[in-house]
């Protein structure tokens, strides 16, 4: 055990410090963003779409928070809003597949996928939610009132000067406590991950997990990284992601399917217990998100095989 957590300690470590930089950039621009008075300009362009998905116009600001930013400040923004079962569920499944965009982009691309790609397949899957949960969800579904506009989120007044330092002191706050937790909850998974690989418990995890990842269409050895991708998320589970293609345990293939899979079906207990204490509906939510990713690696294995069938007619 104390040679398993040497061995991962200089790579860990290494990613840890990429995390936290990243992290802490990415924040500090959404802090000028919010500064400034961007994101409802954002959001505004957004709004006309929205009638698509049955929300109404002042979920705008939440959809776009969550996309750039993260699920928590989506859901401040949604606390000051009234919305009935169905619209919060319609707009949490859209939130889930399709947040923390730039962060969690850098993280699959640090694993050697193509971060156009995965921005795409997010975004397509963040609208085809939209549409698809609005035509098949039950109209009367839920009650309450229609949505209200939101109030307090962003100051009445871009460039206040006056809101400039708590709301700076409020941002290094919130990054040090992330910081502290992106640091343990790391090192710890990684050290535990190589433990469990070492005395052969990851087989058996495999084993365990290998009819529910033929259906899913990913490789068996995979299923730790799904595991992981599922309970903690793309963020915390970085390094454990990048760990694995780093040690040579997965193919291109492999790390291109999983990701495909993970990135719009992820923190499957955090994000999503919040979204349905937020009122949307738990297991619509988690299954619609994993019925995408299905979809989505199987369409990439068909075009492998129709490629292959190609390639050797020719």
């Amino acid at each position: 055990m104390k040679v398993c957590a040497k061995a991962v300690l200089p790579s860990t470590w290494k990613t840890c410090l990429w995390l936290i930089k990243l992290t802490w950039a990415v924040s500090f621009t959404m802090l000028l963003l919010k500064w400034f008075g961007l994101l409802p300009v954002i959001a505004g362009a957004v709004e006309p779409l929205l009638r698509s998905f049955g929300l109404p116009g002042e979920t705008a600001l939440p959809l776009v928070s969550g996309y750039f930013v993260n699920v928590y400040s989506a859901l401040a923004i949604i606390s000051t809003l009234s919305l009935t079962t169905r619209q919060m569920t319609i707009l949490g499944t859209m939130i889930l597949c399709a947040h923390s965009m730039i962060l969690e982009t850098s993280v699959l691309k640090k694993t050697g996928t193509s971060a156009a790609l995965m921005v795409a397949i997010r975004t397509a899957a963040c609208i085809a939610s939209g549409f698809i949960l609005n035509l098949i969800l039950p109209a009367d579904m839920g009650a309450g009132k229609a949505a209200t506009a939101a109030k307090g989120i962003l100051p009445a007044k871009a460039m206040d000067m006056s809101l400039l330092w708590p709301m700076t002191r409020e941002w290094l706050i919130s990054s040090l406590k992330l910081t502290l937790m992106l640091v343990a909850i790391i090192f710890t998974l990684n050290i535990l991950q190589r433990i469990l690989t070492e005395f052969g418990i990851m087989d058996k995890i495999s084993k365990v997990l290998s009819p529910l990842m033929t259906v899913f269409g990913l490789p068996r050895k995979t299923s730790f990284l799904w595991i992981v991708a599922n309970i903690i998320g793309l963020g915390y589970g970085a390094a454990a992601l990048i760990d694995e293609v780093e040690r040579g345990a997965l193919t291109k293939r492999d790390v291109l399917l999983v990701d495909t899979h993970v990135c719009t079906t992820h923190s499957n207990i955090e994000d999503l217990l919040l979204m349905t204490a937020s009122g949307g509906v738990c297991w619509i939510m988690l299954f619609f998100r994993w019925g995408i990713s299905m979809v989505n690696v199987w369409a990439i294995r068909l075009g492998e095989f129709c490629r292959a069938k190609l390639g050797a007619s020719l």
